[in-house]
């Protein structure tokens, strides 16, 4: 046995791998014994940065020997997995071109030793399946394994492979082609579809073997695309994966219902003869099977389609604008199932239990989410299908007082609010009645979540209400209530105090600039102090509630009237109280409790955000010392979560915004810890909340930030060429130059050499248009980019020709003006940067005048304009049509 008390007996032998010490090093990763443990962790990372390759190979050799334990075996493939693999992919990307180095004796050994041990493992899923998938995802894209996929074939297609061979032979070419580039196996596609379509046949006799297929089937779709565009191998793999539904077998059924819920979200297109065939039927029995699993996957395919129609409308109406017709036009298949599915899922929503555990997910939160769906995606055809099951709300069972409640709640986004206007109102006087009386805790819970949609999508209902008030003092008694209940009733809070606000806005004078008073102002100070209250229990971080209540505050406090304004006041000194508390006690918290004095810092920073932009300027400056000194209380803190420290920069941000000037006072104090953040590349959200903070700077300071541009910039451009930088954060670095630009004027030219050259560089990025992540950061990028340019070209300029330093950017306008022809020609731009585009555009026109009319004189540029006149943004048609009327301007001349 493995002695972990005895770290002498662990040595490691540099050219022999002692087998027996390795054997006994990985029993210990199945032992209850943290020393034990953590000593043979220390073993195998000493191991590793002695001689990786051998440790390996050595861990390969335990695998194959079917000699040792089940748990040493396990443990082997695991180690040898973690070796090769990564979810980081930097990291990956580093073991992957550390494994091409090794020497290829022992890679192959390696290998062998893998493939070799497919169908010897009692153990499933099979360890060896996915130590195989890791190399093989590694190895193909260089050409180096050609004979992998063929093995793996011939494992599962030839009759005298023992089964269990077979079946890990399945799950190693799912696991291979759910993570590799489609294409590097394009001429092996067919024989490897085939195996696995082959191994689901009802003919296999083996269910293990028919249920590995499915789930290499699910992890294969996205590779089987010239399957399904081909009608008879479509045919043949519908039928299979249907046949399979049929199985007594629960996880076959299971396995199989994933697939179908797979293909509907990739092949949506092709499943008009499946649906009216077969799927209909089957995804039907799913949906009232008597097993959980089951039934979550009937009902899960559903919701895919409910979520493929919904985007297949949203395609069509920009087909419409467009004037061309859609790629792919939606069937309609939930209406036509609305009338079957609707019975189901309301009776699912009655099966529960009281005490169910909220992060469990069971049919009857899946019938939830299913009916939500079906409201947003049918809207008015689903209200006669549930409005009905309402006759349940006085039933002697509280699970169907809940779910006919629930049911209503699910429906109120989607359906005309007009048709659902009359329901609310006739439910509300029963949501009070439930929410005060009922004895479970789940109705009552239900009754608030619901209360808060109906005031989010139906506000009139409630505010006009007669029994408005009574169901506030429901709320309110609510907040005492079990943690789930409360949880609800401060999310009711947020969504009835914004509905309200909106409300009384439509009724103020329009010569004021908020209203007067609103339907809670009589309250107001009470709901507030219940919420303060509620923040306080000491079971407050059960159910989020702390932070439901905190969010309710600050709804309150963005929504809050002129009468209220005293209350707000009197709330921001209370808020500031405990901020201070908090900070004072934090230097006493534990580890555990670490995280809690996070989070709730957290909750008092935004609060105190919220309650400064409700204070008037002249109110916020009495005070503006001790928030300070609070926030620079949690900069100090040596042990601060990125998190609050990101928080902290964007509170001060927010004072920065009120004060104005007068924040300069605070810049000694503040300055070292900006400068700190501005150079925290490795938690970026810090430097990006940093860099925010430097251009409300400019646009407080103006020209007086001129002391500190230096060092600012200095920092800024260190930060754009820091390659470990998070790319989220360069386009706000680019457009903070815009900001210094406008603030220092002709002053800027000192910088302009520099930052010319690397906004030039960063609009000769290139990005692959598939990849929609890195297609966004590039709009973003230009973005940030065209803003940059557009607080020098107004920096620059100056009513005092002596200063005006427009010149030094004119050598530059050119290519300033291809970056603009490269946005008009891009069908995929955002509409800020559209915006953005026409503005600069205008400036340029503006500024340099009929100097620059052949530069500008392009039909990229007209078009460009003529896109964002066309334009639904209000913003965007306004930009382009000054910026036409600068053009017309120089043409003229």
């Amino acid at each position: 046995r493995f002695c972990s008390h005895h770290p002498a007996t662990l040595s490691m032998h540099l050219n022999t791998m002692n087998e027996q010490e390795l054997s006994k090093v990985l029993e210990a990763f199945v032992s209850t014994d943290k020393v034990a443990l953590q000593a043979a962790q220390k073993y195998l990372e000493d191991a590793a940065a002695s001689n990786l390759q051998l440790l390996l190979a050595g861990l390969s050799n335990r695998l194959a020997d079917v000699t040792e334990s089940e748990n040493t075996r396990k443990a082997a493939a695991i180690q040898l997995k973690n070796y090769l693999h990564s979810k980081d992919e930097a990291v990956k990307a580093q073991y992957h071109s550390r494994w091409l180095t090794f020497d290829a004796n022992i890679r192959n050994g390696v290998k062998q030793n893998i493939v070799a041990t497919l169908g010897k493992e009692s153990s499933h899923p099979s360890n060896a399946a996915q130590c195989v998938a890791a190399i093989a995802q590694i190895e193909i894209p260089t050409n180096q394994w050609p004979d992998i996929i063929q093995i793996l074939v011939n494992n599962c297609t030839m009759t005298n492979v023992d089964t269990r061979a077979k079946e890990a032979s399945i799950e190693a070419l799912g696991y291979i082609v759910e993570d590799i580039d489609p294409t590097l196996l394009l001429d092996k596609a067919n024989p490897i579809l085939t195996a696995i379509i082959n191994s689901m046949r009802v003919e296999e006799p083996n269910e293990r073997v028919r249920v590995a297929g499915a789930h290499a089937l699910n992890n294969s779709l996205e590779f089987a695309k010239e399957a399904f565009d081909n009608q008879a191998e479509r045919n043949f793999i519908m039928q299979v994966v249907c046949e399979a539904t049929q199985s007594k077998n629960v996880k076959l059924q299971v396995a199989a219902l994933q697939c179908l819920c797979k293909i509907m979200s990739l092949y949506y297109k092709y499943m008009e003869l499946y649906m009216n065939q077969a799927l209909f039927a089957i995804t039907f029995s799913a949906v009232n099977s008597q097993e959980d699993e089951v039934a979550l996957q009937g009902i899960e395919f559903w919701s895919t389609t409910c979520d493929e129609e919904m985007d297949l409308a949203l395609e069509a109406q920009e087909a419409h604008d467009l004037g061309e017709p859609p790629d792919v036009v939606s069937k309609h298949y939930m209406l036509g199932a609305l009338q079957y599915l609707i019975q189901p899922l309301l009776k699912r929503l009655t099966i529960q239990e009281e005490f169910d555990d909220e992060d469990d997910w069971n049919p009857n939160k899946a019938a939830g989410v299913c009916l939500m769906l079906i409201a947003q995606c049918c809207t008015d055809s689903v209200v006669p299908h549930v409005i009905g099951f309402q006759e349940h709300i006085s039933h002697t069972d509280w699970r169907y007082r809940e779910a006919a409640v629930m049911s209503f709640g699910c429906i109120v986004d989607g359906p005309d609010p007009k048709t659902l206007q009359q329901h609310a109102w006739n439910l509300v006087p029963h949501l009070v009645t439930l929410l005060k009386n009922d004895p479970s805790v789940p109705v009552r819970d239900t009754c608030a979540w619901t209360i808060g949609r109906i005031c989010e999508r139906l506000p009139q209902t409630v505010i006009l209400h007669p029994d408005c008030m009574e169901l506030v003092q429901a709320l309110l008694i609510s907040l005492n209530t079990d943690p789930r209940v409360a949880t609800n009733a401060c999310w009711a809070f947020s969504s009835l105090a914004e509905s309200a606000y909106e409300e009384a806005e439509k009724q103020h004078n329009e010569n004021e600039d908020e209203p007067q008073t609103y339907i809670l102002s009589p309250i107001y100070q009470h709901i507030i102090t219940q919420l303060l209250a509620t923040a306080d229990r000491s079971d407050a971080n059960q159910n989020n509630l702390r932070s439901a209540a905190y969010e309710a505050i600050m709804e309150l406090l963005k929504s809050s009237p002129r009468d209220c304004y005293a209350v707000v006041q009197t709330t921001t000194v209370m808020i500031i109280e405990r901020l201070q508390q908090l900070l004072l006690h934090r230097q006493n918290a534990n580890d555990k409790s670490s995280s809690q004095f996070n989070d709730l810092q957290s909750l008092l920073c935004a609060t105190l955000q919220a309650v400064l932009r409700r204070m008037q300027p002249g109110d916020a400056l009495q005070i503006s010392d001790t928030v300070m000194s609070a926030f620079l209380m949690m900069m100090s803190a040596n042990n601060q979560s990125s998190a609050v420290q990101e928080d902290a920069l964007m509170a001060i941000t927010t004072l920065l915004e009120i004060t104005g000037c007068h924040f300069a006072k605070y810049m000694d104090s503040f300055w070292p810890y900006l400068l700190a953040s501005l150079q925290n590349h490795a938690e970026y959200s810090v430097c990006g909340a940093a860099v925010g903070v430097v251009g409300d700077m400019c646009r407080a300071f103006g020209n007086e930030i001129g002391s500190f541009t230096d060092k600012l910039m200095e920092l800024l451009v260190a930060a754009l060429s820091n390659a470990n930088l998070h790319q989220s954060i360069k386009p706000s670095i680019l457009s903070t130059f815009g900001d210094i630009a406008m603030a220092i004027g002709p002053a800027f030219v000192k910088y302009l050499p520099v930052v010319v050259h690397i906004l030039q560089q960063a609009s000769s990025a290139n990005v692959d248009k598939n990849d929609y992540e890195m297609w966004d950061y590039f709009n973003e990028l230009r973005e940030g980019i065209i803003e940059a340019y557009c607080g020098i070209v107004q920096g620059l300029k100056h009513d005092d020709p002596a200063q005006n330093q427009l010149e030094a950017l004119r050598p530059h306008l050119q290519i300033i003006v291809q970056l603009l022809m490269g946005v008009s020609e891009d069908k995929d731009k955002t509409e800020s940067l559209t915006t953005a585009a026409c503005g600069l555009l205008g400036d340029i026109v503006s500024t340099y005048g009929s100097s620059v009319k052949h530069l500008v004189q392009f039909d990229g540029i007209s078009n460009l304009l003529a896109q964002g006149r066309r334009s639904r943004s209000v913003k965007t048609k306004h930009t382009a049509t000054w910026a036409s009327k600068e053009m017309k301007k120089i043409n003229a001349l």
